[in-house]
C-alpha cells in the first residue's frame, strides 16, 4: 500500500514534539502523588505539565486538537484528532520504576491510524503509521508471522479480584489462569502502552487489555497492526475508539487467546445462569 505522504509528515512532527519532552519526562522520574482520580489511580504534577505542552505543540504545529487524559479535548470517536496519554504506568513512574511512557496516537472517525509509544527512562521509541512498517529508534522492523501461543510470552493488565467493572476481576482471573496453562510465561507491566509495544515488537507474543481507555489502548493498536498483528475487543471486533478492551497479538496467537477468551465467556455465562 502507498505511503500516506501526510501521515508520514504528521508522524515526523509528532516524534519531535515527543522528543522534545523527553528530558523532563527522564528528569522528573519518581514524581509524587498530587491528584486523586479514584481508588488506586492518581497523576502526578508531571503528567499535568507533559499534556499542556504536548497538547500545545501538537495544535499549534499541526492545527489538530488534542484529547488528553488529564484535561480531555474533542470527541476521538469522529473526526481526526491527536489522543495522549503523557505518563502511561503512572503508579510506576511514581514509584521510581522504568516500565513508563508516553503515548500518542492520531485517530479518524475513531480509527487509530499512527501511533507513538516512547519510552524515556530506557530509550525506547516506536512508531508507526498505521499501513507500516513499525519503526524501531526510527528503523523499521520485520512483519509480525504467525506464531505458537506456547512458545511466548503473553502480557496481561493488572487487576483486582474483587473488582465489578466491565471485566469482573472474577472474569480476568479465570482469563489469567486459562492463559497460563498455554503459555510460555505470563507478563504484568503494569502499562498498556509497553505492552502492545512489545507485542508489535515480537518481544511479546499478545496483551490482554482489560481496560477500555482510548488514550490508552489507540497508539498501541497502530503499532500492532502496522507490524502485521491483529487488534481486536475480546468479541473479535476490530478495535476502535470505544471498544470495551483489548486482543493484541501476532497472526496465529489471536487465535488461540480467542478461543480462551471465547471458553471462559461461556462459562462465565454458565455460572451466571445457574445461580
Amino acid at each position: 500500500m502507498a505511503a500516506n505522504p501526510d501521515r508520514e509528515r504528521l508522524l515526523a512532527v509528532a516524534s519531535e514534539v515527543l522528543d522534545g519532552v523527553s528530558g523532563r519526562f527522564v528528569a522528573g522520574h519518581g514524581a509524587p502523588r498530587s491528584v486523586d482520580k479514584g481508588r488506586n489511580d492518581f497523576a502526578t504534577d508531571l503528567d499535568l505539565e507533559l499534556e499542556r505542552r504536548i497538547s500545545g505543540e501538537l495544535a499549534e504545529r499541526t492545527g489538530i486538537a488534542v484529547h488528553g487524559e488529564e484535561f480531555g479535548g474533542p470527541s476521538a470517536s469522529s473526526g481526526t484528532v491527536w489522543l495522549l496519554d503523557p505518563i502511561d504506568g503512572t503508579v510506576n513512574y511514581s514509584a521510581g520504576l522504568p516500565t513508563a511512557g508516553i503515548l500518542l496516537s492520531l485517530v479518524e472517525d475513531g480509527e487509530p491510524v499512527l501511533g507513538l509509544t516512547w519510552m524515556p527512562l530506557i530509550g525506547h521509541r516506536f512508531s508507526a503509521v498505521v499501513d507500516g512498517p513499525l519503526l524501531f529508534n526510527g528503523e523499521p522492523r520485520k512483519r509480525l508471522e504467525p506464531q505458537r501461543l506456547e512458545d511466548h510470552m503473553i502480557a496481561v493488565g493488572s487487576f483486582d479480584v474483587d473488582s465489578r467493572g466491565r471485566v469482573p476481576g472474577r472474569t480476568r482471573l479465570s482469563v489469567i489462569t486459562e492463559l497460563s496453562r498455554r503459555v510460555a510465561r505470563l507478563r504484568m507491566h503494569g502499562s498498556t502502552g509497553i505492552d502492545l509495544a512489545y507485542t508489535a515488537s515480537g518481544a511479546l507474543g499478545g496483551a490482554v487489555v482489560f481496560g477500555h481507555h482510548p488514550w490508552d489502548n489507540a497508539a498501541g493498536v497502530a503499532l500492532v497492526r502496522a507490524a502485521g498483528g491483529i487488534a481486536t475487543d475480546f468479541e473479535g471486533r476490530p478495535w476502535r475508539i470505544g471498544s470495551g478492551s483489548v486482543l493484541a497479538a501476532a497472526p496465529g496467537i489471536h487465535d488461540e487467546i480467542s478461543d480462551i477468551l471465547r471458553s471462559v465467556r461461556t462459562e462465565s455465562r454458565s455460572e451466571g445462569e445457574s445461580q
